[in-house]
């Protein structure tokens, strides 16, 4: 009688690993240096605005600085980046993904700066406590600073999101990051077309 071998107990198949979790920490500290060189680069073009273009003079009546619309149409062509963004991800297309992910972040450090400048455009040259409390003006660069902290957050999400972008962490099925800071971007975007309705209606009155 042939003696039975013992039976080899099958191996255990290893699990599978969540590429999702690996690495959060690296993650984190690539988005957090992302967001700093961000928010660098904007005090820097910020700087160098004043030093190009000066001290803005503002006037006592209130008037649409300029720095306003170039920050729009860098709002705009954010909007594009990461729109295009997005579409290349779906499309499993890495580099062109992530390509348009650090022009959106360099258009966000680009508004964030110039925005700023145009801010500083608005104080006026004399304002009484009266004016400074009720006047039309205090209200247009309170929504706009408000517009300014809500975009910083936007940008928070850019920093995450290209920073998961380079641990190659999204891609044509796992993209909601991506579409939901593109969202974002755009909601901002209809935000900031409310506040200069505000502010034509302001100066029209």
């Amino acid at each position: 009688m042939t003696d039975r071998l013992p039976r080899t107990p099958p191996a255990a198949t290893p699990p599978i690993p969540d590429r999702h979790a690996v690495g959060r920490l690296r993650d984190a500290q690539r988005a957090a240096f992302i967001l700093g060189l961000i928010v660098t680069s904007s005090l820097g073009i910020f700087a160098g605005c004043l030093r190009l273009f000066g001290h803005p003079s503002p006037g006592d009546s209130l008037q649409f600085p300029v720095a306003f619309g170039v920050s729009t149409l860098l709002l705009l062509a954010g909007s594009i980046a990461m729109n295009r963004a997005l579409h290349f991800v779906c499309m499993e297309r890495q580099p062109e993904f992530r390509g348009w992910l650090k022009v959106t972040a360099v258009l966000a450090a680009l508004f964030m700066g110039i925005q700023s400048y145009g801010l500083l455009g608005m104080t006026p040259a004399t304002r009484s406590p009266t004016e400074t409390s009720l006047g039309v003006r205090p209200l247009v660069m309170t929504l706009a600073g408000l517009h300014v902290m809500h975009f910083f957050v936007a940008t928070l999400f850019i920093s995450v999101v290209l920073s998961r972008s380079i641990a190659d962490r999204y891609d044509h099925e796992y993209h909601w990051g991506v579409t939901v800071c593109a969202w974002f971007w755009h909601l901002l975007g209809f935000v900031w077309m409310a506040i200069l309705a505000v502010f034509a209606i302001a100066i029209g009155s």
